[in-house]
């Protein structure tokens, strides 16, 4: 499989995240939890660009939600992360395509429409930024580095603990940063902008992506407790360098 190939067609959604007007036709999907019609046109046209390209290849996006995959292999999708930062036009979202055989995640791509960022990774061959090798920060402790937060909106019956989690680190990091976009996060992770994040709740399509880009740039990607990711279900989720992981996974 090219990659090049696949990332050119995702470049190629830049004209809808540019929408403004489509943009602003938005629905309500639960507490903080929207949808626009640009995440509905991106995921039509990859999922039917995709399906042309691969035909045998099934596609889970985050607009038709979470239900069983009857194959072992399959797209895994979120057309925009990041959609209520693109509802107010705040510059902070991403497309995240991630590629799942077998029980892992085997290609990933994290294309950032605004500052025209790819980050891309596939099994084996290392995490790149724009065609560049990226690696994770060398950080050892948390006191050293900056940690990204995500603060699980659509769960607001959280926040009180995950608060407190990031309280917590706020204590320990030398600071904490919040993008409004998981899969962000975890390319800022790779590349070293930030020792870690965390966010519990996410779901396959918020992490599949950012996941591969942290292994392959040298980090480490597990649950709260420390055990892996599943992508058949919602889950917390805590990135790092590796270096800082259990420090920063004892304060979750």
């Amino acid at each position: 499989m090219e990659i090049q190939e696949i990332i050119a067609l995702i470049q190629e959604t830049k004209v809808f995240v540019a929408n403004r007007e489509r943009a602003g036709h938005i629905k309500t999907k639960g507490r903080a939890d929207y949808v626009t019609q640009v995440d509905t046109d991106i995921q039509n046209f990859l999922a039917r660009e995709l399906g042309n390209r691969f035909p045998g290849i099934q596609f889970l996006g985050e607009e038709e939600g979470l239900h069983e995959m009857s194959g072992d292999i399959y797209w895994i999708l979120d057309p925009i992360d990041g959609t209520t930062n693109l509802i107010h036009d705040y510059q902070h979202s991403v497309v995240s395509l991630a590629l799942y055989e077998k029980g892992e995640i085997t290609l990933g791509i994290i294309y950032d429409p605004f500052r025209e960022d790819v980050y891309y990774a596939q099994k084996g061959q290392g995490s790149f930024l724009n065609g560049n090798p990226i690696h994770v920060s060398d950080a050892e402790t948390l006191d050293e580095t900056i940690i990204s937060v995500g603060t699980s909106p659509y769960d607001r019956e959280l926040a009180e603990e995950n608060f407190r989690r990031i309280q917590r680190v706020f204590g320990k990091a030398q600071d904490i940063r919040r993008t409004g976009t998981a899969a962000m996060d975890l390319a800022y992770v790779a590349c070293g902008r930030t020792g870690g994040f965390f966010e519990p709740r996410l779901s396959p399509w918020d992490f599949a992506a950012g996941l591969l880009l942290v292994q392959e740039a040298g980090g480490r990607v597990t649950d709260f407790a420390g055990e892996p990711l599943v992508f058949s279900r919602r889950g917390s989720v805590v990135a790092s360098n590796g270096m800082i992981h259990e420090e920063l996974r004892g304060e979750l």
